[in-house]
């Protein structure tokens, strides 16, 4: 396998200190260049249909709550880890835009939900094939086998922060 960035850096640390197994840095410097590249391709797809990851995420989140694709704005902070005053300005944005709306919360007179209309609803489910697409893309020089293999030790490895 061809050498990347990583494995130069690591290299250095070995020579500067042999004292030290940079090892574990491969895994986070991997994680993190992964990380820049799969965003940057992600906001790609975002960016054509108009939208920013945060404002994908409530989309996406709305549209896979399943129907009537509707949360309430604490269901929504639970969902995507905000801060409320992030929350807010992500569904007054969404809502300009006309992708949500704000309703009258059925269960409580004091509270509102959060809704996909009708443009969000198409909006979200055309996005989401191409992120998904993406995605795929992204993963394809892995195997079926090592891409299930990865998601599984990344799970391991964030079951411990989450």
């Amino acid at each position: 396998m061809n050498k990347d960035h990583v494995d130069i850096v690591l290299a250095q640390w070995r020579k500067e200190r042999p004292d030290i197994n940079p090892s574990p840095m491969g895994i986070s410097g991997r994680l993190i260049r992964a990380q820049n590249f799969f965003s940057g391709e992600m906001q790609k797809v975002f960016s054509r249909f108009g939208l920013n990851p945060g404002e994908f995420d409530v989309l996406a989140t709305l549209l896979r709550s399943g129907q009537p694709y509707t949360l309430t704005p604490n269901q929504l902070l639970k969902a995507l880890m905000l801060s409320s005053g992030a929350m807010t300005n992500r569904i007054d944005r969404l809502e300009v835009k006309d992708l949500v709306e704000r309703l009258a919360d059925p269960n409580d007179r004091r509270g509102v939900r959060v809704a996909l209309t009708t443009k969000g609803y198409k909006l979200i489910s055309e996005v989401i094939t191409h992120h998904v697409e993406k995605c795929r893309q992204m993963a394809s020089p892995l195997t079926d086998t090592e891409q299930e293999t990865l998601a599984e030790l990344l799970k391991k490895l964030l079951n411990q922060f989450e």
